[in-house]
């Protein structure tokens, strides 16, 4: 009977162990999902900014050819 209940416990104890390994590992991957979320947000935003000082570039040449004209 003692050898029931250690094993019993043992059990549990280790159930445990499964149960707060699964939460780290679900945690780890939400987790990883933020930052390749990130990742793609601050690329997008890289790209805006690229594409705005490009436009101003343009708009800056486009005003300096007006300008040689008259």
């Amino acid at each position: 009977m003692r050898t029931l209940i250690v094993t019993l416990a043992l059990a549990m104890i280790a159930g445990c162990g499964v149960e707060t390994a699964t939460t780290a590992a679900t945690g780890a991957a939400i987790k990883k999902t933020e930052v390749d979320q990130g990742k793609k947000t601050l690329e997008q935003s890289q790209q805006r900014v690229e594409q705005a000082a490009q436009q101003i570039q343009q708009r800056a040449e486009q005003g300096a050819a007006a300008a040689d004209k008259q």
